[in-house]
């Protein structure tokens, strides 16, 4: 079973990352390899969220779209990447979310695989 981890940046987060760069990145860094030693990983990417400002475009019912500069979703938490895991179940996603040393939010999501 495949589990999407979006992975959310928080004010915390940030912080830390201008507080120690090489350290924060190395803890992250640490915990993505843990998952990929233990055959869990299989696949993701980090956003650029510090020198950017994300682009929003919303499709409306009628095919009219209207584009802002922003995030989808304004708040303290801003997207910052996404990992796919593979794992027995929900339980198992939850942990590894949970062993996630660094203060981000992270979302699960179960992936939706063809028949």
């Amino acid at each position: 079973m495949k589990y999407a981890f979006v992975i959310f940046e928080t004010d915390e987060s940030r912080r830390r990352i201008q507080a120690d760069r090489a350290a924060y990145r190395k803890a992250y860094e640490d915990w993505i390899g843990g998952l990929a030693a233990a055959g869990k990983l299989v696949g993701g990417e980090a956003l650029e969220t510090e020198h950017i400002t994300p682009v929003t475009v919303r499709t409306t019912a009628d095919g009219t779209s209207a584009v802002t500069d922003g995030p989808a979703h304004a708040g303290e938490e801003t997207l910052g990447g996404w990992f796919v895991v593979e794992v027995a179940d929900r339980e198992e996603a939850l942990e590894l979310a949970k062993s996630l040393p660094t203060p981000e939010t992270i979302e699960l999501r179960p992936v939706l695989e063809s028949a």
